[in-house]
């Protein structure tokens, strides 16, 4: 509770800062972007151009973004920007806390949970690995930025197109693998790739009693870790789907065991890594799944 009072006052200093320069600057600065994740960042940038200067909160790929808490920084980033987009679906909940410590009539905020219309408990919060609906993610944003500049609109819906061209090499391979592997059984740690996998047409048989309980980061029950053991101890499934951004000593079990008896292992993340593109990321994960089901 004290950290959250020391971003609020932090950022209500800010805010006051901010309003007093922002009529001096208009018209001359960059529409100023947060992004919950890199992923959402690096989409924003893409589509924004020169126009927009984006900043991501949770960027490391080597950083478990379940244990994220925002600081001083992140309250005062989002209380400068115009346009804010976050995950949603209670993957990023922190950003309803920053944007309540810096109210703002003017600002922009883009949920791509509500995009998608994805909701409940027992949503996948996964959202950027469903590749079918790259289309609406990227329109939402362009129209975000429109409304907080609506001189470039022209320009965010050109670079929309743009960078849904990017993908198509994408959604190719995507496509390949459903002809090629439809209905072939799998298994993930967590659902980071469910979306993936289902737009591939594979069959995820990882029990959710066991896939949940990681998510959620608590154990699973005995009986789930010993159906998960099963899965690739007998070699049920093509392919284990590892989440190896967050790992923990049961998932590190499941994908030795897996190696031990020779069914291939692909790692996957929550974030973007340095120095690539949000498509080239995907498309590696997404050929590194094609071969391993072709083994």
């Amino acid at each position: 509770m004290r950290i959250i009072l020391i971003i609020i006052a932090a950022v209500a200093v800010a805010v006051v800062a901010f309003a007093g320069g922002r009529a001096a600057h208009a018209g001359r600065s960059r529409v100023q972007v947060v992004a919950a994740e890199n992923v959402y960042g690096d989409i924003a940038a893409r589509i924004g151009g020169s126009r927009v200067s984006v900043t991501s909160l949770l960027s490391s790929p080597s950083a478990d973004p379940h244990l994220y808490e925002p600081g001083t920084s992140s309250g005062l980033a989002v209380a400068r920007a115009r346009v804010v987009i976050q995950n949603g679906a209670g993957y990023d909940a922190f950003m309803d806390r920053l944007e309540r410590a810096a109210p703002s009539r003017s600002r922009v905020v883009v949920t791509v949970a509500d995009v998608l219309q994805v909701s409940g408990h027992d949503a996948n919060p996964h959202l950027w690995y469903d590749v079918p609906r790259l289309g609406a993610i990227a329109d939402a944003i362009a129209g975000a930025l429109s409304r907080a500049d609506p001189a470039g609109s022209a320009a965010y819906r050109a670079g929309a197109r743009r960078f849904l061209a990017s993908c198509s090499g994408l959604r190719a391979e995507v496509r390949s693998i459903r002809n090629r592997f439809r209905g072939a059984p799998v298994a993930y740690t967590e659902p980071v790739p469910g979306y993936l996998v289902a737009a591939a047409g594979l069959r995820n048989v990882a029990p959710q009693s066991f896939t949940r309980a990681v998510q959620d980061g608590s154990e699973p029950t005995p009986i789930a870790v010993a159906q998960m053991t099963s899965l690739v101890a007998d070699r049920k499934v093509r392919v284990l789907l590892y989440n190896d951004q967050v790992v923990s000593p049961i998932t590190a079990r499941i994908r030795d065991t897996a190696l031990a008896h020779d069914v291939p292992v692909v790692g996957v993340g929550e974030l973007l890594p340095a120095h690539l593109r949000f498509e080239q990321w995907q498309l590696q994960q997404a050929r590194s799944l094609a071969k391993a089901l072709a083994r």
